[in-house]
């Protein structure tokens, strides 16, 4: 699987369907401008072409050089961005490339790391901060950026790398006193006071007092591909939801005695006033953990009349830090009729369009939307949607079949994770400010195509585990206490 980032351009807005956007057919600029950026595209594992930052200096016969951009010169965070080149005439593996930007701690001794944005995908950008063993005025601690995996072709860049550290609790920190920082450097360009190293020999830049063997850092990376949530906060949940969707049918009174309803009503996303009940099912099914799954089936027949768009959301707004996990199916090709639609098959969470709106989101789209690639899984955490201000993380590569979801919203960090790799996290304003609902929906960014067909989505199970950040290891390990004990149904989450 590919990853890369991109804007998501939609949002959800079922909670108030008084209140949509129009579809975006196109999607809007990125978050951040790939400033100076000349490098174009990504061959090798990551299909990275032979362009060459022409601002990156390096040693004569170097294999790789490194250039620096800063990113924030403010007090509550270290944004040092990068590029790596592959300067010689052979496949770099990126595994073998290690970058530390050298510093020193302020008010907190504890840093967090995260990948902001990276043209290769975060998920595969390592960090982790490490202490030197001896330190210097301008720095006692240092932040090691690795790879876990991919090539780059002879000449080819990783393109942008947005990294972040901040103390913990935002505490302020002091950029002007670290070895590596430089205020002057907006533009990319090289350093001398940040090293790069290939297969441990460092082939560019200067550590502070000398250029000593490489040693491991003594803290483990935060966003590499992990199966332990960042941040941590394990432990017993306040109460939690399970529901494996044993019901009989859309009109089984269960179903709402349980806390769910299927929406039946106007607006978007997608083609408009299209909710119907008749999309959901709740069929026998061998590949479901228990034999059964929940499934949600929209179908268009090219026209607006012609077509049905499946949503279900728990009544109630009670869902803030924990743990969100769900068992999804998705398809990369309608179940009958023509291939062609953009569809969204979707696990979400979102609150009411308010000054407190939050939203996060998993969003499949196998045929791709909004001119981006097909086969695009959208991780998004939302600010506002009528500002339309979010980041977003662009997984690419087919989940055609089951896949389990989950989303830790913990200590200001919400971290997403697809079959047990963290694949993107963000902080800051983009942490949920409120209580949500916990949502399932399929549907039609447009129609493209004429024709009568039928695209399926299918649920397993959905979990929430209120108050902890556990491990996609831990939430399978609650399921299966479930399926072992016969608990079809379990919610002992306060009320908001």
């Amino acid at each position: 699987m590919v990853l890369s980032v991109v804007t998501s351009p939609h949002r959800h807005g079922s909670t108030n369907p008084t209140k949509e956007f129009p579809d975006m057919r196109h999607r809007p600029a990125p978050r951040r401008s790939l400033a100076a950026f000349t490098a174009a595209g990504v061959a090798g594992a990551f299909g990275l072409t032979a362009a060459v930052l022409t601002t990156t200096a390096h040693a004569a016969g170097a294999p790789a050089s490194l250039a620096y951009h800063v990113g924030s010169t403010g007090s509550d965070m270290v944004e040092p961005w990068f590029t790596v080149t592959n300067t010689s005439g052979a496949t770099l593996n990126l595994s073998t490339v290690k970058i530390r930007y050298y510093f020193t701690v302020d008010s907190s001794p504890s840093y967090q790391f995260t990948c902001e944005w990276a043209q290769i995908g975060c998920g595969n950008i390592t960090g982790a901060i490490g202490t030197l063993p001896s330190p210097t005025a301008t720095a006692d601690h240092y932040l090691e950026v690795g790879f876990s995996g991919g090539t780059l072709a002879p000449g080819a860049s990783t393109g942008d790398l947005q990294l972040r550290m901040n103390a913990a609790g935002w505490a302020p920190v002091n950029q002007a006193d670290d070895y590596s920082f430089n205020a002057s450097q907006t533009s990319y360009g090289p350093s001398s006071t940040i090293t790069l190293a290939v297969n441990g020999a460092i082939v560019s830049g200067t550590a502070p007092g000398g250029n000593p063997p490489p040693t491991s850092p003594s803290s483990s990376p935060s966003t590499s591909p992990s199966s332990s949530p960042s941040g941590g906060g394990g432990g017993t949940p306040s109460g939690t939801l399970f529901d494996d969707f044993s019901y009989s049918g859309p009109t089984d009174p269960n179903l709402g005695a349980h806390g769910w309803a299927i929406r039946t009503g106007s607006g978007g996303p997608g083609v408009q006033n299209t909710w119907s009940a008749d999309t959901f099912s709740f069929p026998s099914d061998s590949t479901a953990q228990g034999g059964h799954a929940m499934d949600l089936t929209a179908s268009t027949d090219g026209t607006t009349g012609g077509t049905k768009q499946a949503e279900i959301d728990t009544t109630q707004q009670k869902f803030f830090e924990g743990t969100y996990a769900a068992r999804v199916y998705f398809n990369d090709a309608p179940t009958t009729g023509p291939n062609g639609d953009h569809v969204n098959e979707t696990f979400y969470t979102i609150t009411p369009d308010n000054s407190l709106y939050s939203e996060d989101d998993f969003e499949y789209l196998p045929n791709g939307g909004w001119g981006g690639p097909a086969n695009s899984m959208y991780t998004t955490s939302w600010y506002s949607a009528d500002a339309m201000d979010r980041v977003t993380n662009d997984t690419t590569g087919s989940l055609q079949g089951w896949h389990t979801l989950v989303a830790t919203v913990y200590g200001g960090t919400v971290t997403y994770y697809i079959d047990g790799k963290q694949v993107f996290s963000s902080t800051g304003k983009y942490y949920p400010r409120e209580a949500m609902t916990i949502d399932f929906n399929e549907w039609f960014i447009d129609l493209p195509i004429t024709g009568a067909r039928t695209w399926d989505e299918k649920v397993n199970w959905v979990y929430y585990a209120k108050g902890v950040a556990q491990s996609p290891t831990d939430v399978q390990n609650a399921v299966n206490a479930y399926y072992k004990g016969g608990t079809h149904f379990t919610d002992t989450v306060p009320s908001s």
